[in-house]
């Protein structure tokens, strides 16, 4: 696992665009994220191939949150833990540091990022809280379900 740069790009753009019910990014936008978030993005890769991802970035507004955009696991490493681990890993980052709370959102049919976040919080001792953060009719035009925000704090570092 390490951090992606720039040229990661196209394995990146690939791993989501194959990992359904993610939203695809424009590639440009994966470059950002390989780029200049690239100290809180993780990638995963297994002989030479790119088979994880988490996307991720410290919102300027609420510098003590780490926002989780989305978590993608190759098909061929999905039931292995790669999501909890790739997320425990992000955790140790120096660009991570002094974050309390970790946030993500999620809709309400994603049984497997429930999962995902839902274990995060218990392996760490932490809460999970969850409330609307965009709505169906008022940020989507009813094209797209609820995005429900998941809150886990407090994070691990910030026990200590």
């Amino acid at each position: 696992m390490r951090c992606p740069t720039a040229e990661d790009g196209p394995a990146v753009t690939a791993l989501i665009a194959a990992s359904p019910p993610l939203d695809p990014n424009s590639a440009y936008c994966n470059l950002l994220q390989c780029s200049d978030f690239a100290d809180t993005c993780v990638l995963a890769e297994r002989d030479g191939q790119a088979v994880g991802w988490i996307s991720g970035y410290r919102p300027p507004s609420h510098p003590e949150r780490l926002f989780v955009w989305q978590v993608a696991v190759a098909a061929s490493a999905r039931g292995e833990g790669l999501a909890g681990r790739m997320l425990d890993a992000l955790l140790t980052r120096p660009a991570v540091r002094g974050a309390t709370t970790l946030t993500t959102t999620i809709t309400e049919d994603n049984a497997a990022s429930w999962a995902l976040f839902t274990a995060f919080a218990r392996r760490h001792g932490a809460q999970l809280s969850k409330s609307p953060r965009f709505e169906r009719d008022a940020h989507f035009a009813g094209a797209h379900d609820t995005e429900w925000q998941a809150s886990i704090a407090p994070l691990p570092s910030a026990q200590s």
